[in-house]
């Protein structure tokens, strides 16, 4: 509902100026939580659903709805602080929005819980196991933004939300009591 009406309405446009995550120092305190809830076009939006559907609803059924919310909006706040940092130390001026670390990091989780889960990802024409699609995510979010090879991507962010999920997991694993 904020995709439609952020993006077909001449109002809505103006909640990418209050929402979106903008560099530093124009962030205000609810923009990396609140542009995980727009996106940069229907294909975008599309994708990040997809995503979230796909490996989400096996995620939640493992760890419960809210040990699953605590894990996703970590990986939202960590995607955007690491895009901030990564903005702020290159020179990036334009916002963020989508929602692709938190979900970047949901399937992380997933591979980590299933890492010989075959997976076909496109345009792969063959099965790739869990843990190769993810150690590949990783590769290549770090050669593109490293590269600046597609500068509309916030490839930062996908990679901060996988390290924040990877981070969070570790914690519980530590913490969390063995019966």
């Amino acid at each position: 509902m904020v995709f439609a009406l952020s993006a077909f309405t001449l109002p809505g446009r103006a909640l990418y100026g209050y929402l979106a995550l903008w560099p530093l120092p124009h962030t205000q305190v609810w923009q990396p939580i609140s542009y995980a809830f727009l996106h940069g076009g229907l294909m975008h939006l599309t994708f990040n659903m997809f995503g979230l559907w796909m490996f989400g609803r096996v995620v939640e059924r493992q760890w419960g709805a809210r040990q699953y919310l605590i894990y996703y909006f970590v990986c939202v706040i960590g995607a955007a602080l690491v895009n901030l940092y990564a903005s702020y130390a290159v020179g990036h001026t334009q916002f963020t929005v989508g929602a692709s670390g938190g979900v970047l990091g949901i399937v992380l989780a997933f591979g980590l819980m299933f890492p010989d889960a075959r997976m076909v990802i496109f345009p792969i024409p063959y099965p790739v196991k869990a843990k190769w699609a993810i150690l590949g995510f990783i590769v290549v979010s770090v050669a593109l933004a490293i590269t600046d090879a597609a500068p509309s991507i916030a490839h930062f962010a996908h990679l901060g939300g996988m390290l924040f999920g990877w981070l969070l997991i570790q914690h519980w694993r530590r913490t969390t009591p063995r019966g």
